[in-house]
């Protein structure tokens, strides 16, 4: 059943801190009133959980108290001494907000977000969630996808001269997508340093720390990438069996023009998860929620009332 409606929500959160493993500080946007129900709101890689403005608004509105987080290492949360940026990580502290919450909690996870839920039951022996919503992502990534996205996100180390050339470069990776108009908007996820560059609000070192073939002899590089196809297929053997633990009502949705999920991999996943449901929507890349945010928002709304 929905959450009771709540009156005269405001439309800007408030700010609060949660903490993940080891206390590790993780801020996040809250919405709605404490004694309503929970949703908690998980970003992707390379996001802050200033992506969720316009879902978290409107969950309240319905009902909700919405949490929408910023992950480790990412926004204004804090950054661990070590690059301590595995899955498993992403997980447990998952785990660590859910167990500060007085109930147990819708979760919506994008991409890494998504990958974070599942690890989190995965590691858990009891059922975390009241629903699960992975937004365009399943254990069986697409190896060009992946490709894309790590080209993407480690494409300007030394970050942009304005935000004129940072929206040039996302619009170049968001396939038959506007490029935005809203400049003031990228500041959500960019930050100027002291040399006048814009850079990405995240730590480098979730994407570096694995990346050092370049250093590598060829020889070793060429066992270091069949290592990488063992690592990807044994990733996704864990994924499965993470989602194979979830027993709560769940939905996946898939950017229809995403390179990431493909329909063999959405069929997989929902194998696994027979309480599982499947919306494919149109126009929408691997970034859904930003490309067609009504029709996102519209779909959690209607899959948080069901359950």
């Amino acid at each position: 059943m929905p959450a009771s409606p709540v009156t005269n929500t405001p439309s800007e959160p408030r700010t609060i801190t949660l903490s993940g493993q080891n206390n590790l500080g993780l801020a996040t946007s809250l919405w709605g009133e404490d004694n309503v129900d929970p949703v908690v709101l998980l970003h992707g890689g390379g996001q802050t959980r200033q992506a969720w403005g316009g879902t978290g608004t409107a969950l309240a509105a319905a009902g909700w108290r919405v949490y929408a987080v910023d992950m480790r290492g990412h926004g204004d949360s804090e950054w661990p001494v070590n690059p301590d940026y595995d899955f498993e990580f992403f997980g447990q502290d998952v785990i660590e907000i859910c167990e500060q919450l007085d109930r147990a909690p819708i979760v919506v996870g994008a991409s890494l977000g998504g990958i974070s839920a599942l690890s989190a039951q995965g590691m858990s022996k009891k059922q975390l969630y009241r629903g699960l919503v992975l937004v365009d992502i399943t254990p069986r990534m697409e190896v060009e996808g992946v490709q894309r996205i790590v080209g993407f996100m480690t494409s300007s180390p030394n970050g942009f001269a304005s935000l004129e050339e940072a929206a040039e470069a996302i619009a170049g990776y968001r396939l038959n997508q506007k490029r935005t108009k809203n400049l003031d908007g990228l500041k959500k996820v960019l930050r100027q340093k002291e040399d006048g560059r814009w850079h990405w609000h995240w730590d480098i070192r979730f994407i570096t720390h694995r990346m050092d073939e370049a250093q590598r002899p060829p020889a070793e590089t060429i066992n270091r990438m069949e290592e990488g196809e063992q690592h990807f297929d044994g990733m996704r053997e864990r994924l499965l069996r993470c989602a194979g633990k979830v027993e709560v009502p769940a939905l996946l949705m898939r950017g229809k023009l995403t390179d990431l999920v493909s329909e063999e991999g959405a069929q997989e996943l929902l194998k696994a998860m027979p309480n599982a449901s499947y919306v494919d929507v149109h126009d929408a890349t691997h970034m859904l929620a930003g490309d067609q945010n009504d029709i996102f928002t519209e779909e959690v709304l209607r899959f948080a009332s069901q359950i």
